[in-house]
């Protein structure tokens, strides 16, 4: 026992230690803000807080893991960045909504949250001042791209700040915890459609009923003991259903990807970062293949390539393409010179640190 208190009270000198260690480093970064006030800089910087999390995992010698040591990082990160400023957030809602965990994971619980009804107001919210970041979604690795979010960008002024990727747990919730209870299961037709093979498998006669979102859904199904949604673990604590079953989903690796999108271009890389532009060409034989061979020219590795058409002209379609490397990198900086020559319009929606 004597053992166990001494052991005790060295964790209490080390918590001691670490509360003043966060103290310290909360008034550096008030000072920090100050000057970033005077020089209107963003009081989010993704890339720094990237280089930050790669250095404390390449310093980390254990026995706390890489993920451990991010999650707490994360949250020192969002307590400091509130002693600058509180940020206001537009994402794609209502709350419980997996954009909203997606928003909630980049800037944590300081930051006040706009829930909007859908992905235009998100832009439009930033784009006239009144949030100063907002999340979107734009793929699913089971439902494909979010068509919506690409088509905004094209006339949007705002870029591309951060990407969250996020993995996708369904669970069913209900206020009856006996499967047998449930007659019918309200969700998204996306998140349905996720969970096909277990609704199949586990609730064969219930009715499949489709709302606008999965947190419409937990709120519709409060009300009924016989109902039941497939929704977020948030959905459950703030609809107060049970998590009736978890991880429903057919796919365990279904994951969705989110964009932080704001006013200001990251010009300073993290080290791990991504750049995404767009851009249109010219209506012949091999423009396409022309246009993508700068990037195998400066060994530059492409990691997504998306067309829309661009509603203007028939069969007329502008290009999204995402690519490893930041935009001031020499190579890349010849790359998109090149790539330039040959556009009807090139545009860089911006560089970013790249999501794990």
């Amino acid at each position: 026992m004597d053992k166990l208190n001494k052991l005790r009270q060295k964790i209490d000198r080390i918590d001691e230690q670490i509360l003043h260690l966060l103290n310290q480093r909360g008034k550096v970064v008030r000072a920090i803000g100050k000057i970033k006030s005077r020089l209107n800089e963003s009081f989010y910087a993704s890339y720094r807080e990237k280089s930050i999390l790669q250095r404390m995992n390449k310093l980390n010698s254990g026995p706390l893991s890489t993920e451990s040591i991010e999650n707490i990082f994360r949250e020192i990160f969002h307590a400091c960045r509130a002693l600058e400023q509180i940020l206001k957030v537009a994402y794609l809602g209502p709350e419980a909504t997996f954009t909203h965990l997606a928003a909630r994971k980049v800037f944590g619980s300081p930051a006040n949250y706009l829930p909007l009804k859908d992905i235009r107001d998100v832009f439009m919210a930033v784009e006239k001042n009144h949030a100063d970041f907002g999340v979107v979604p734009v793929e699913n690795t089971t439902e494909g791209v979010v068509t919506h979010t690409l088509d905004m960008f094209i006339d949007s002024p705002l870029t591309i700040s951060a990407e969250i990727n996020l993995t996708i747990e369904q669970c069913l919730l209900s206020k009856s915890s006996d499967l047998k209870q449930i007659t019918t299961v309200y969700s998204h037709p996306q998140a349905i459609a996720q969970c096909s093979h277990w609704l199949r498998e586990n609730l064969p006669n219930a009715r499949l009923i489709e709302c606008s979102s999965t947190s419409a859904a937990a709120l519709t199904a409060a009300k009924d003991r016989h109902a039941a949604a497939i929704a977020s673990r948030l959905a459950a604590s703030l609809y107060n259903l049970e998590i009736v079953r978890q991880g429903i989903e057919d796919n365990p690796e279904n994951r969705t990807r989110f964009l932080v999108i704001g006013k200001n271009v990251n010009t300073r890389p993290s080290g791990y970062d991504k750049t995404s532009v767009m851009f249109s060409i010219k209506d012949r034989v091999g423009a396409l293949h022309d246009m993508l061979v700068p990037f195998k020219k400066y060994n530059i590795n492409l990691t997504k390539i998306e067309s829309r058409p661009t509603k203007k002209r028939a069969w007329e379609y502008i290009f999204f393409l995402d690519f490893l490397g930041h935009m001031n990198n020499a190579r890349i900086k010849k790359a998109l010179s090149e790539l330039s020559r040959n556009c009807v319009f090139l545009k860089i929606l911006g560089s970013y640190p790249r999501a794990d």
